[in-house]
Parts: structure tokens; sequence; C-alpha cells
């Protein structure tokens, strides 16, 4: 095995201090002449000296990186908020580590176990449906973390989301402004709060605009079965004799709106003639479908440095108030839905 080049190597090489070269490589080139700094800085590349980050950690009692732990980090909508925490959280100094939970308890407790070995500064989680006690937990151990997009009402965090009922709420109303009155819901099994939520303004849009609200009308699919179980579902609320028939479908996501846009293209049902959509959350995906996808688009800037903010803020204050943010989210119209007759 090749020896590591140390701080000893680079000083003995130059003929200085260990000092003076710890000086330099932590960023305290202030206390040596700038020739001095230089030549520190040519020996090191020249004998390929690399800082041991564990060490430096230890005698700093911080490692300067983040976990993140999301649903899954394919996901458009994860990728692109992972990005922004990631680029927020490089400004500040750290490094953030990504996890795929897949809605699963068990690999959610695994990324939490692994992060917490590694000695993670703080934590950003987009929490799985059971998940509760893993955040008490985090609590009790007194370890900063964010949770986002999702959060449990009865646990007193800190939480970056949007208002999901009003999302919901205007994403029904949309296909119910072009005369749809028989609109299905496309939904996740499980009991998230954020998905309630989306599910009861759906509701309250169909009552506030007169129509009775069909429970024949929602559909719930599992993560792990996701194809199977939005197809099965489509076939029965788009068979035309079915009492339960639909004209437009609200998808609570855009993973969801995927699935379901597939199948409606397979069995060659028209969009916005035969059905109307909605979408939760946006999608490149999107830009190849033959119409264009009215979807909510949350704000996720916002969300991403929020979050890094938030849990910056915790990490420096041993007392530290919980802060619950709401930030924007806004009904991108993109044809899906019909002509509006309002």
């Amino acid at each position: 095995m090749v020896k590591r080049t140390s701080i000893k190597d680079v000083a003995k090489y130059l003929g200085v201090s260990i000092a003076v070269v710890s000086y330099v490589m932590s960023g305290k080139e202030g206390r040596v002449s700038p020739e001095l700094e230089a030549r520190i800085r040519a020996a090191a590349a020249e004998l390929n000296y690399q800082p041991n980050q564990i060490a430096s950690s230890l005698k700093r009692g911080r490692t300067s990186t983040l976990g993140l732990i999301v649903a899954d980090i394919s996901n458009p909508f994860f990728a692109h908020i992972a990005r922004i925490i990631e680029d927020t959280a490089k400004h500040h100094g750290y490094t953030v580590v990504f996890g795929s939970s897949d809605e699963s308890v068990d690999k959610s407790q695994g990324w939490i176990d692994t992060f917490l070995s590694r000695q993670v500064d703080g934590l950003i989680i987009a929490p799985s449906a059971g998940t509760e006690h893993q955040i008490k937990m985090l609590q009790k151990k007194k370890m900063p973390f964010v949770l986002i997009d999702r959060y449990f009402p009865g646990i007193r965090t800190d939480n970056i989301r949007i208002d999901n009922f009003r999302a919901g709420y205007d994403a029904a109303a949309c296909l119910l402004k072009t005369g749809k009155r028989s609109i299905g819901l496309v939904s996740y099994r499980g009991g998230m709060e954020h998905i309630r939520q989306r599910e009861e303004g759906y509701r309250q849009a169909l009552t506030d605009y007169g129509i009775s609200w069909r429970e024949s009308w929602e559909i719930r699919a599992s993560y792990q079965r996701l194809d199977q179980e939005v197809e099965e579902g489509l076939q029965l609320l788009l068979r035309p004799q079915a009492a339960e028939s639909v004209d437009a479908i609200f998808f609570t996501t855009n993973s969801l709106a995927i699935q379901g846009l597939k199948v409606l293209k397979r069995i060659g049902c028209r969009i916005p003639d035969e059905v109307g959509v909605v979408s939760f959350d946006e999608s490149d995906a999107f830009d190849l479908f033959y119409v264009p996808i009215t979807h909510v688009r949350q704000a996720l800037t916002d969300m991403g440095t929020e979050a890094v903010r938030v849990l910056l803020k915790h990490m420096k204050q041993e007392k530290h108030k919980a802060e619950e943010i709401v930030v924007g989210a806004d009904l991108v119209s993109g044809g899906s839905c019909g002509v509006s007759r309002v």
C-alpha cells in the first residue's frame, strides 16, 4: 500500500515547521507570507498531499456534511430539490450525502442509522408514512433535522411545505371550470398528511361546485406495485358503462401521473376530449406528451433554500424553536384540462 503523504512530509520537504504547513492547508494563510504560502501549496500538489478530513472533523467536532433522505432520488421532484439543497449547502461550506427510502420504513431507518454513524451535522428528510417513531427518536437524540414536503401534524418539528389543501382544491377546480363533472382521483396508499390534504382539497372543490362526491371515483396504488395498480384502477374508472366512470382525473403526484398517462395513451383515451387530466408536480416527461399537461408547480427553490437555512440555524442554536414554513405553489395550465367555461 502506498504511504499517504502527511503534513509532516510536506514540512520536511520544505524545511519548515509542521505548524506553518498546517496554517496554510487549513486556510489560515494570513499567518505566513504570500511567497511561503505559494511554496507550501506547490509542494503539497507535487507530493499529492490530501487533507485528512476525518481527523480534521474530529478536531473541529463537526463533519461539514448533511444527510438528505427522500423517497426516490430518480423522481424529478426530488432530484430537483436535492440539487437546490446541494448547491445551497455548498455555498455554506457543507457537503450533502443522499439516500432514497423508496417509501420503506426499514430503508428510512437504515439511512438514518448510516448518516448518524457517519456523524453528519444535520438531516433534511422527506419522511415516509409510518416513520413518526424515527422522527421522535431524532428529537430525543437532539439531532438537528428539517422535514421537507411532508410532515406529521402531531409532532412539532421544523418543516417546509406548501398548502396542499389549496393546491388540491385548485387542481380539481381547474377541471370543474371546463365542465367536467365526474372527476376521478388517483393517489397513493399510506395516509401521508400531504397526500391526505390534497385529497381533501379535491373533495372540497367538488362540494363547492355542487358535485356529489363518490368514493368509487377514488383509486389508490402502492409504491411497490405502482404500474399494475394504476392500470387496474384506471381500467375501472374509464369503463364507459360503469357507474364510477369519470370524465377527468386528478393525479396527486407526478409519478402517478406519468404511469397514468402511459395507460391512457395505450388504451387510446384522448386528452382532454374524453378525459381531462391534472397532475401534482411537474416532470420533463410531460413535454413529450402530445398535450401539455396542466400541473401544480411547487416553489422548489424556496423549499430547498429554506430547508438549508432553517437546518443551519437549528445546528447553531441549542434551544431552537421549531419553524413551520409554507412556500408557494401555482397551477400551470397546459391544456389537458380542456377549455375553461368560466
